[in-house]
């Protein structure tokens, strides 16, 4: 894959009309793989068939709904997926990103915001070097390995994958080490924009981080809580 045009995308939803404007938009942007899945069984088989790189997803289908869908797939892998979805409720959004989706993003939408979003997802994902053109550090909080050129959090257990917004999160407090970092900046990393509207996600993907990077992620000693102000990343030991 040479840049994230390259990705093969799984568009799962029922609405053809959609489906097809969707497909558009992608292709205008640069998108040349996308592929279609009008529910859950279909989806499930695609998935399995052609691997895709993207997933965007809906959460009502007709023979199941996208958030066990996103279950299944966070099972078995790492890749990122967009909800993209007429159910706008908070506790929708937050229920889609603390099963590990990238982003959540309510019909009607505009264009340009999906492809940008999306944009990002991806190259955070696949070219998080490319970004930043110097080779991200590789750190240790406790036994706990860290590689932010991969995104992979090794632990005694096993390898786990950050996600994009994780990744993002985690960069950020890891280049203010030791010092407190407010939800505003870490909501400007993450999302292009300040923390109103944002306090309960960025909660969700703090509490998502710390269960890959913590030993005890309810009593958590590398990512603290500043109560009223912010995070603090400690504990940080450079390779």
């Amino acid at each position: 894959m040479n840049d994230i045009f390259d990705c093969k995308l799984l568009i799962v939803d029922d609405e053809p009309e959609l489906f097809r404007m969707v497909t558009e938009i992608l292709r205008r942007e640069g998108f040349k793989r996308i592929i279609s899945a009008s529910g859950c069984k279909e989806a499930r088989r695609i998935f399995a068939l052609e691997k895709p790189e993207g997933v965007i997803l809906d959460v009502s289908l007709p023979d199941g709904d996208g958030f066990s869908l996103m279950r299944e797939f966070r099972a078995i892998s790492a890749v990122p997926v967009l909800f993209l979805s007429a159910r706008d409720e908070d506790e929708d959004r937050l229920l889609g990103l603390g099963l590990g989706a990238d982003d959540y993003i309510t019909k009607p939408f505009l264009p340009r915001e999906l492809t940008l979003r999306l944009c990002a997802v991806l190259n955070r994902a696949y070219f998080p070097v490319v970004l930043k053109q110097n080779a991200k550090p590789v750190f240790c909080l406790g036994e706990t390995r860290i590689d932010l050129n991969s995104g992979a959090v090794i632990t005694g257990k096993g390898q786990l994958t950050l996600t994009a917004k994780e990744f993002t999160l985690l960069e950020k407090l890891y280049e203010n080490r030791g010092n407190i970092v407010t939800g505003d900046s870490l909501c400007r990393a993450a999302w292009g924009d300040d923390l109103y509207g944002y306090e309960n996600t960025l909660m969700v993907h703090i509490r998502r981080l710390r269960e890959k990077i913590e030993p005890e992620p309810s009593s958590p000693h590398y990512l603290l809580t500043v109560r009223g102000l912010g995070y603090k990343l400690t504990g940080v030991k450079n390779k």
